[in-house]
Formats: C-alpha cells, sequence, structure tokens
C-alpha cells in the first residue's frame, strides 16, 4: 500500500471517532472545573474581536475535529502518521489532565497558559498530520486568540494573590 493510500478508516466516515474522542476528553476537565468553581467571567481588557475570534478558532476546530464535511479530503499521509497522530494525542491529553488538576488545586498563570497551549496544540497537530488544512486554519485562529486572551486574563490570576513582604 502507498503512502498516498492510507487514510485511516475514521475519515471516510462523516464522524471522525478519534477528534471526537479527543473533543470529549479535551472538554471533560473544562465541564468539571465550570460546575466545581461556577465559572465566572475573568476578563482584562481584550477587544471583543479578538474574543469573537478565539470563539471562531474554537467551535471551528471542535467542529472540524469532530465531522468530515467534505469541505477537503485529507487524511495520512503514511502509518507513521497516524501513529504520530496517536502519541501526540495520547501525550497532550495525559499532560492536559496533569496541569488541570494542579490548576484544581491552585491556579496560577503557567498553569492557565499551559491549559491554553495544549489544547491548541493537539488542534494545530491533528490538522498537520491529518493533511486538513481548514483544521489548520481554525487551529492558527484559535491558538492566536485563546493564548492571547489567556494571557492578558491571567493578570486577575496573578492579582488576587497575597503579596510577599520582604
Amino acid at each position: 500500500m502507498e503512502a498516498n493510500e492510507i487514510i485511516c478508516t475514521n475519515c471516510c466516515n462523516w464522524i471522525n471517532i478519534f477528534g471526537l474522542i479527543t473533543i470529549v476528553l479535551i472538554l471533560f476537565p473544562n465541564i468539571i472545573y465550570a460546575i466545581k468553581f461556577r465559572v465566572k467571567e475573568n476578563k482584562c481588557n481584550c477587544c471583543r474581536s479578538m474574543y469573537i475570534l478565539e470563539q471562531i478558532g474554537r467551535y471551528g476546530s471542535i467542529f472540524l475535529m469532530s465531522f468530515n464535511i467534505g469541505i477537503a479530503e485529507f487524511g495520512f499521509a503514511s502509518e507513521g502518521h497516524f501513529l504520530a497522530y496517536l502519541i501526540a494525542n495520547v501525550t497532550l491529553i495525559i499532560a492536559y489532565y496533569i496541569v488541570y488538576a494542579l490548576y484544581f488545586k491552585q491556579q496560577s498563570n503557567w498553569e492557565s497558559m499551559a491549559l491554553a497551549i495544549i489544547p491548541s496544540c493537539i488542534f494545530l497537530i491533528d490538522g498537520l498530520l491529518l493533511r486538513h488544512y481548514p483544521l489548520v486554519s481554525f487551529a492558527i485562529i484559535f491558538a492566536f486568540s485563546h493564548i492571547c486572551i489567556t494571557r492578558k486574563d491571567s493578570c486577575k490570576i496573578d492579582s488576587n494573590k497575597p503579596q510577599e513582604q520582604s
């Protein structure tokens, strides 16, 4: 079988089961966090257009990771790309859960940034390995806006910490 013929069976249907599982695993700790902490708006000084871009990138990435709607043909170029896809997703999701466990205990700036960067990396890596360029486009929009917003929102986390006296 030639490399260009290797297309994972999950991409041939209209549902990408691996992508859907990845999305559910990413959303699970977010839902737990929202329930446990009754998420409050934590906005600093980002403009409204940045929040809109974030939502476009987020929902576009989630949708394109989960469903094949025939926008563009895509698939893995080789079995190695599929293996890299699985290893990258498992590794990044484990890292995401570890960081979220730490974040549940005490919120800090580095954990907030990691929780923004890890899903951005998942979307980008999945899009690149699948050669799914619409997904890559939405992932870039999401990564840029989500990381920017998280960076600006982290000022609230840092300002809520008590200042150490020297």
